[in-house]
C-alpha cells in the first residue's frame, strides 16, 4: 500500500478480460523506483552496477524492472502469463482498443520464441506484440521492436496505432 512495489499479476489465459482472468496468489514484484532495485542488492552487486561489471547478471531484471515502472506510470495494471508448462512466459501484458499486446523486454537482442508463438495468429484477442530491447525500431509480420527508452510512449503508439488502422 506504500507504493515502493508494483504487483505483476499471472494470467490464467491470454485472453479478455484482464481484470476477470488472474491469480490473485502468483504474482511478482517489481520495485516502484529501479534504484530501490540496485540499493538492494549487496555491496558487491552495487559496486559491479557503477562500474558496469558482470552487467550481464542484472541486465534482464533491471530493465524488466524499468519497463515495469514506466507502465505502472502511464495507468497500465501489471500482468504476465506463463502456461502450464513453463513453455511459453510474457513478461507484460496489456491491452489496446480491442486486443491484447504481449510485451516481451530482453536483455539481447535475439528473438523472443515465446512471443513469436503467442502472436503467430492462434489467439484470437492477440494481433501482435512488443518487445524492448537494446536494438532499434523495428517491425515484421508478428510485433515491433523498441528501445527500452521509448516505453514511457506506449499508451500514445497503442492508441495512435489504432487510430490509423480504423
Amino acid at each position: 500500500m506504500a507504493g515502493i512495489v508494483n504487483v505483476c499479476y499471472n494470467l490464467l489465459q491470454p485472453e479478455l478480460p484482464l481484470k476477470g482472468n488472474y491469480n490473485p496468489d502468483m504474482y511478482k514484484l517489481y520495485y516502484q523506483d529501479t534504484g530501490l532495485l540496485v540499493a538492494s542488492h549487496d555491496e558487491e552487486a552495487q559496486e559491479d552496477l557503477r562500474k558496469n561489471r558482470n552487467l550481464g547478471t542484472y541486465k534482464g531484471a533491471l530493465y524488466e524492472n524499468v519497463v515495469g515502472s514506466m507502465l505502472r506510470k502511464q495507468g497500465y495494471g501489471l500482468y504476465y502469463y506463463r502456461n502450464e508448462k513453463s513453455t511459453i512466459e510474457l513478461d507484460f501484458i496489456v491491452r489496446d482498443a480491442d486486443s491484447l499486446v504481449p510485451l516481451e523486454v530482453k536483455a539481447g537482442d535475439g528473438c523472443p520464441r515465446s512471443l513469436v508463438k503467442m502472436t503467430d495468429g492462434r489467439i484470437e484477442d492477440i494481433r501482435y506484440g512488443i518487445k524492448f530491447s537494446g536494438g532499434n525500431i523495428g517491425f515484421n509480420s508478428n510485433f515491433y521492436t523498441f528501445p527500452y527508452f521509448l516505453g514511457f510512449l506506449l499508451r500514445r503508439f497503442l492508441s495512435e496505432r489504432n487510430w490509423v488502422e480504423k
